[in-house]
């Protein structure tokens, strides 16, 4: 039968014994840096994405497409169609002026839609297609 060995005193023990490691200098900032460019791309994607992935984004279409417009004058749904559907409510763009709410850039002949998503602004000029 062995006996067991009396324990260390504290000069035996190794220096580090039962203190916790503190990171390095260089792996604290590198944390650091990888936490702020984690939120800077979450707000990112929350600003840019979310409106397009919800479908709130406005309808950018360009000259010669057709869409629909419907909902109330101040929040209209725009949405864009095959021109040859014959759906009520469709108007074909017939130009598109980009960076301006000027809705006089279309001329007294034409309709023209204001749309706005963050900074993106534009007006498209829409002529009506008729039902069939």
């Amino acid at each position: 039968m062995t006996t067991p060995s009396a324990p260390l005193t504290p000069e035996q023990q190794p220096a580090d014994f039962g203190a916790p490691q503190a990171p390095s200098k260089g792996k604290k900032i590198l944390k650091k840096i990888g936490a702020v460019l984690v939120a800077i791309v979450a707000v990112l994607a929350w600003k840019f994405g979310v409106p397009y992935l919800t479908g709130e984004a406005p309808v950018h279409a360009e000259a010669g497409e057709c869409v629909t417009v419907t909902g109330p004058d101040n929040d209209p749904k725009v949405d864009t169609v095959d021109c040859a559907a014959g759906k009520a409510d469709t108007f074909k763009v017939v130009k598109v002026v980009d960076d301006t709410f000027d809705v006089t850039k279309c001329g007294e002949e034409l309709s023209a839609l204001a749309q706005q998503l963050e900074t993106i602004k534009f007006v498209l000029c829409l002529e009506e297609v008729p039902a069939k």
